[in-house]
């Protein structure tokens, strides 16, 4: 893997998957960068009170707290934002200009990339936060500013862990409303796609640990991506 340009990386985790679950992923991309990775600390209790905007609340206001941090000592005054799962709809909100729970975050004059792993970006059927993600911030608005990475896992059933083969199709139809889809056994790819971003498709690779042996953050899948960390 080649050198990245010189930024701090702020990794916001998927819903139920506590930190240390990015512990490799932080240590690839501080390697390329020689710069500090800071994943948004969270625990399990936590993800279970994101169903109402007070959850989303404290976990954006940390995550906007860690990434004013990161930008103060980067080198370019900006900062790469990595979300998993859930975290790659959230950080979507720490950019614009339009209110959340009372409060404008604006951070995207210190991001220099938003790359996102398996998020459910588009739903049929979304929970009502992840609508308003969408009505607010539709696509990638900021494109011009910033580098936007939408990554999707593409994995066939047989491979995925026997415990949640049975849950694929139903997973699959809850967003999308066709089981049949392609996706990394929770999130279709058509959902993990955002208009306007730089899509990747990435095969063989399951939306998590629990998922499959090979995820986003896999030693062997990482460098699929990583790369593409940095400006526009």
């Amino acid at each position: 893997m080649t050198a990245l340009p010189p930024a701090p990386t702020l990794i916001l985790g998927g819903f139920l998957i506590t930190p240390e679950a990015y512990g490799p992923m932080a240590t690839a991309i501080a390697a390329q960068t020689g710069q500090p990775v800071q994943v948004v600390p969270t625990t399990r209790l936590e993800w279970l009170r994101t169903g109402g905007r007070p959850g989303w609340r404290r976990l954006l206001d940390r995550s906007h707290d860690l990434l004013l941090a990161l930008a103060a000592e980067s080198p370019v005054g900006r900062v790469n934002l990595v979300g998993h799962s859930s975290g790659g709809v959230m950080l979507r909100l720490l950019l614009g200009d339009h209110p959340f729970a009372g409060r404008v975050y604006a951070d995207r004059i210190r991001v220099q990339s938003l790359v996102t792993l398996g998020s459910p970006h588009q739903a049929v059927r979304g929970t009502a936060l992840r609508r308003e993600v969408a009505a607010l911030y539709p696509g990638a608005p900021y494109a011009g500013e910033l580098a936007y990475l939408a990554v999707a896992g593409a994995i066939e059933p047989a491979e995925l862990r026997p415990r949640v083969r049975p849950l694929v199709q139903r997973s699959y139809r809850a967003i999308n409303n066709d089981p049949a889809s392609r996706g990394d056994g929770l999130v279709p790819v058509s959902s993990a796609l955002l208009d306007g971003a730089e899509p990747l498709v990435l095969e063989g690779v399951g939306h998590g640990g629990w998922f499959a042996e090979r995820w986003y953050g896999s030693p062997e899948v990482l460098p699929r991506w990583v790369d593409r960390l940095g400006p526009p």
